[in-house]
């Protein structure tokens, strides 16, 4: 079983649900390590699996689950069942993908670390939130009514031109 798969059978129960009690322990280290990348300003973390796991004082499982966490904002993926004790991992940040990651995730305890203000000014990280939750938006265009003019231009009204065969 890969150092993944391990972590999704302790994460999760068969049935889907979250482990509680695991989240628990594994969310306040994530967040220690958000703590030194961001106050530190870290855009390209490198090493070993069990390298970083040992810095960062985690298990393999938990750096792999960190890994998974970030994973979307990387430049290059990883295929998170490939990750092994041994895998090179380098992780090349970009804080505004993240931030708004974290927006869309609504993880407020990692887009609320007060590391962020020596990153971005409160007024950029206000619009980069707008951006995220604009860009889930979705607008509906208003509904054509039978008797208005058709959108097609020909004059008609909509129920005698394009919706007559609908």
């Amino acid at each position: 079983m890969t150092l993944y798969e391990n972590w999704m059978n302790k994460a999760f129960s068969k049935d889907g649900k979250s482990m509680e009690a695991v989240w628990d322990d594994f969310l306040p280290k994530e967040q220690k390590i958000y703590e030194y990348i961001l106050g530190e300003k870290v855009t390209v973390l490198e090493g070993v699996v069990s390298e970083l796991a040992l810095r960062f004082g985690v298990t393999s499982e938990e750096i792999v689950a960190f890994i998974d966490g970030i994973n979307e904002v990387l430049p290059k993926q990883y295929d998170m069942n490939e990750l092994e004790e041994n895998s090179p991992i380098k992780l090349e940040i970009d804080f505004e993908k993240l931030y708004k990651k974290m927006v869309e995730y609504k993880a407020e305890h990692l887009y609320k670390l007060p590391q962020w203000d020596n990153i971005y000014t409160e007024e950029e990280r206000k619009n980069f939130t707008k951006e995220q939750k604009k860009s889930r938006t979705i607008v509906k265009s208003k509904k054509i009514g039978r008797n208005d003019p058709c959108p097609c231009g020909s004059g008609k009204k909509y129920k005698k031109c394009c919706g007559a065969n609908l």
